[in-house]
């Protein structure tokens, strides 16, 4: 009959084999970390280290861990340089020695957590999705000698930014940041704010924050622009916004996109194809400010422009004015001046025409007045002629006289009182002086 030992003996014997085995042995290894638990009050991490399969995702390998002292150390050094906190599904390389404990069983201690593997990883997978994004959509996405170039980026970002779409969580720090900061703008800008809630961590999330992307372009809305706003955290917890699926949406959405990712160490994907990446909610909100501010300095300059080239139109426009003013006092001047001496020279020439015209005419009135003189009855009374009347009216027909007839013979200075005895023919020929 075989003799039993006691099950310390066993554990004994197979600590004392494992510690020949492997003391003074550290092995770098790969593994996922799992079933993570942290107690704070003795700085202790516990957790397990498993591989799966590639193919299949079928588990080939689990062992237990736990990281103290030193590797607690390491670990919250690991957590410091890459933003990624410890904990489940992170896949990491470790350096490790073999343990056995009679109570505990078989352990790995962990003593250094390498950060550059891990940061190496998350680059690579990056790297991998940005190759993948301009490969597979050359009409939108490309690379250019700075980065790149996508349909979203080509948009033309409005001079004035008021209606906005927002993606953001609804218990966000960074969103009530950029609530904050636009609606207490220095420039009394305001702003009109649709809300379009959701999950901005985790891979698993992809689907609903692309749901309320296409919610957006759904809505209708003519938006000024779409801000995507999520406030700081582990470089993990932006993992994703490395996503192809979102990535691509944005590059090729048509509204311009500006992110305010709160990441400051490096760009997302998602900065990399939208129109605008800023580094914070804050940032992203003085972004739109900025911009608003731009376009009113703009218009206040294009104001002042408009009043100074008016005033130097103005100001030409007199001068033009006085010159004409001053051109036509100078001519009117002149012609005046022109004018007066024709004036005079006819004054003169009327004066001269008018003394000529009047001695003329008064030669003619005496002319006519000694004709008048001549032909008066006086001086042809004179000449010998006589004057009939009869009934007081001088008779020029002898037919109006009839024998008998009392008649006045005027002569120059006589009057005879004569009676019609006889009328005879006479033909002018028997007259003598």
């Amino acid at each position: 009959m075989i003799q039993p030992i006691r099950l310390s003996q066993l554990t004994t014997n197979i600590a004392e084999t494992l510690n020949n085995a492997f003391r003074r042995l550290s092995f770098w290894v790969v593994a996922d970390v799992t079933s993570h638990t942290f107690r704070q009050e003795k700085n202790y991490h516990s957790f397990d280290l498993v591989e799966k399969d590639t193919a299949s995702n079928a588990l080939i390998a689990k062992i237990q861990a736990k990281a103290w002292g030193r590797g607690a150390t390491s670990v919250a050094s690991f957590e410091n340089i890459t933003g990624q906190r410890f904990t489940n599904n992170i896949n990491v390389l470790v350096n490790v020695t073999v343990e056995y404990h009679p109570v505990f069983g078989l352990q790995l201690n962990v003593n250094e957590v390498d950060s550059n593997f891990t940061l190496g990883q998350l680059e690579q997978q990056r790297q991998a999705t940005l190759v993948r994004l301009v490969r597979e959509n050359p009409g939108f996405i490309w690379q250019t000698p700075g980065g790149f170039d996508t349909k979203n980026k080509q948009l033309a970002l409005p001079g004035v930014i008021q209606h906005i779409a927002v993606i953001a969580s609804r218990t966000s720090a960074g969103w009530q940041d950029f609530h904050h900061t636009l609606g207490n703008n220095p420039f009394g800008y305001t702003f009109r704010i649709d809300e379009y809630f959701t999950v901005v961590q985790g891979e698993n999330n992809t689907q609903q924050f692309l749901s309320r992307l296409i919610d957006v372009f759904n809505s209708g809305n003519n938006y000024d622009a779409v801000v995507i706003i999520r406030g700081g955290g582990a470089q993990t917890d932006f993992l994703i916004f490395d996503d192809y699926m979102i990535g691509k949406a944005i590059a090729k959405f048509p509204i311009p996109i500006i992110t305010g990712i709160g990441h400051q160490k490096n760009e997302t994907i998602a900065d990399l194809m939208a129109h605008t990446p800023t580094k914070t909610p804050t940032k992203a909100a003085e972004f739109i400010i900025n911009q608003n501010r731009s376009f009113e300095d703009s218009v206040i300059r294009l104001r002042q422009n408009i009043v100074i080239r008016a005033q130097q139109q103005f100001a030409d426009n007199n001068r033009a004015l006085n010159r004409v003013n001053n051109s036509i006092i100078n001519k009117s001047r002149t012609i005046l001046a022109g004018r007066q001496q024709e004036l005079v020279s006819t004054r003169t020439s009327l004066l001269i025409h008018s003394n000529n015209y009047c001695k003329n005419q008064k030669r003619y009135l005496d002319h006519f007045v000694s004709i008048i003189k001549i032909a008066s009855p006086e001086n042809t009374l004179r000449r010998g002629f006589a004057i009939i009347r009869h009934n007081d009216k001088i008779i020029s027909n002898p037919d109006d006289l009839t024998i008998g007839n009392d008649i006045g013979i005027v002569l120059a200075d006589k009057e005879i009182t004569a009676t019609v005895t006889a009328k005879n023919d006479y033909n002018g020929t028997d007259f003598h002086l």
